[in-house]
């Protein structure tokens, strides 16, 4: 009996013991806040940022369920539920659509993954200062290069009348072309993707570099590794959990391809592998006005990036012994 109203003590004990800890775990959090309030007040913008334009939108995604009227507004419009999902799901373009978006996605997310780890993997074996930083510039300088110019750049060098042209008409006999072609546009839009992009991607990687210990580099030398096994070694590692993050990332948002490029390159005869669904839904919502079904358009298309997130995010944690996004 007394052992029994020394549990039952006990019990009460532990009551106020534990809200006592949760107090005093708030209190400190609160401390904390108040002595590097300043951190708090750096972050500031970007939370207020995000909420604004990221959050706060998402209360418009509401039309992708409605038959919208913009007289009417959000509220007012009729609800129709996956009305707008089930026409395009069962449009006759949306295989052809689905299936470029993804292969335009996909290539250059295998394509353009490896370039800059290779990039920094090269950059890092110069020991020269002035020699690298005049590398990286040339490297670098593309990123700054608006898409518009890229594409501009594209059809000069590429139209029946340029250079590259010129060339194959002396080699063939007749020019080739590349940009009506259908068949050349998804090696068009990565190659010059690659090119734009894979100097400035390198940046991450070059930092991580960095802070290997040259002690490593100089021991491996002395036990007789070349730079090819040197790199596998010591600088594969060290980059191993940051290329899993920037993979993960990358293959999340394997469906959000930029529309700017794809609609400045589109001709009507290169339709068949240049209509994605950013140009789709660009089209049908902005050009066409009808705004409920391009919302639902664009909604597919953010809830496949989610899940892709997720399962790559779950095969890379299982591949990569833990290491993952989250």
């Amino acid at each position: 009996m007394q052992e029994l109203i020394k549990a039952e003590a006990g019990k009460d004990a532990a009551i106020p013991n534990h809200a006592e800890k949760r107090v005093t775990n708030l209190s400190k959090k609160l401390r904390y806040i108040r002595e590097n309030y300043f951190l708090y007040l750096l972050i500031a913008p970007a939370i207020i940022l995000t909420i604004v334009f990221k959050y706060i939108p998402m209360y418009g995604a509401i039309i992708a369920f409605k038959d919208f009227s913009t007289i009417k507004g959000i509220l007012g419009s009729e609800w129709v539920g996956f009305e707008n999902f089930t026409k395009f799901l069962f449009s006759p373009n949306f295989g052809t659509i689905f299936m470029s978006t993804l292969k335009l996605s996909f290539y250059g997310l295998i394509l353009g993954f490896p370039i800059p780890i290779i990039l920094a993997l090269m950059l890092n074996q110069v020991r020269r200062a002035a020699i690298k930083k005049n590398v990286q510039l040339v490297l670098y300088a593309p990123n700054f290069i608006s898409v518009v110019v890229i594409v501009g750049m594209l059809f000069i060098f590429l139209s029946p009348t340029g250079p590259i042209n010129q060339v194959v008409t002396m080699l063939t006999g007749e020019p080739i072309g590349f940009l009506s072609d259908p068949d050349y546009f998804r090696s068009i839009y990565i190659l010059s993707g690659i090119w734009q992009a894979a100097g400035w991607s390198s940046i991450i990687y070059v930092a991580a570099l960095a802070n290997v210990d040259p002690e490593l580099h100089n021991a491996a030398t002395l036990d007789g590794a070349n730079i090819i096994q040197r790199m596998i070694h010591i600088d594969l590692p060290t980059l191993k959990p940051l290329m899993a993050v920037t993979f993960i990332l990358g293959a999340g948002g394997i469906m959000a391809i930029g529309f700017e490029k794809a609609y400045l390159m589109q001709t009507s005869m290169n339709l068949p592998t240049s209509e994605i669904l950013p140009t789709y839904v660009y089209k049908v919502g902005l050009q066409a006005g009808d705004y409920a079904y391009s919302a639902a358009v664009g909604l597919f298309n953010s809830i496949i990036n989610v899940i892709l997130l997720v399962v790559v995010n779950y095969i890379v944690k299982k591949l990569n012994e833990g290491e993952g996004l989250y």
